[in-house]
């Protein structure tokens, strides 16, 4: 196996994602590429999606009546695109999610900013109840292109260990 794929047959490879669980390690940072320009379509669509009717997000003139003067990217949507970012490095071998906790919205994001982010471990531990699994909890920070941090979360996940689950077929 060589990073980042796996061979299946003679010169022929399966491209692989993720981290297992024994490959975390407190301290370490990876940056998710690539970054996430918002559209007003992205905007527009998750706000009817999710059914959130509060004008910030999707009227023009009753955004220009705001301090933003302009409308306000919905931030469910900020913190989704962030945990996508971070899916193929930190938890394409999940077995599930637990929790996000602390989520904060720091600066506000608006249409055409374009979203990079990064997550660092905190903390990891072996499951107590499943030996082929463990429990890794990350801190994901998403920045604007301007560098400056629009939100963070906290997030812990369960992640097979080496040898087990559905990604080593």
């Amino acid at each position: 196996m060589r990073d980042g794929v796996i061979e299946v047959g003679p010169q022929r490879y399966r491209e692989t994602y993720g981290r297992y669980f024994e490959e975390f390690h407190v301290g370490d940072i990876y940056e998710h590429r690539p970054g996430r320009t918002i559209t007003e379509a992205d905007n527009t669509w998750f706000t009817l999606l999710t059914m959130n009717q509060h004008p910030s997000h999707f009227d023009v003139e009753f955004a220009k009546q705001t301090e933003f003067g302009k409308c306000l990217v919905a931030s469910p949507l900020t913190v989704a695109i962030m945990t996508g970012q971070s899916v193929s490095d930190v938890s394409q071998k999940a077995v599930a999610n637990l929790g996000w906790k602390e989520i904060r919205l720091l600066k506000p994001v608006f249409v055409g900013d374009t979203l990079y982010s990064e997550s660092e471990v905190l903390e990891k531990r072996e499951s107590e109840k499943r030996p082929q699994q463990g429990i890794v909890t990350i801190a994901t920070r998403g920045k604007n292109q301007r560098g400056e941090v629009v939100c963070d979360f906290t997030r812990v996940m369960l992640i097979w260990k080496k040898g087990f689950g559905p990604m080593e077929s």
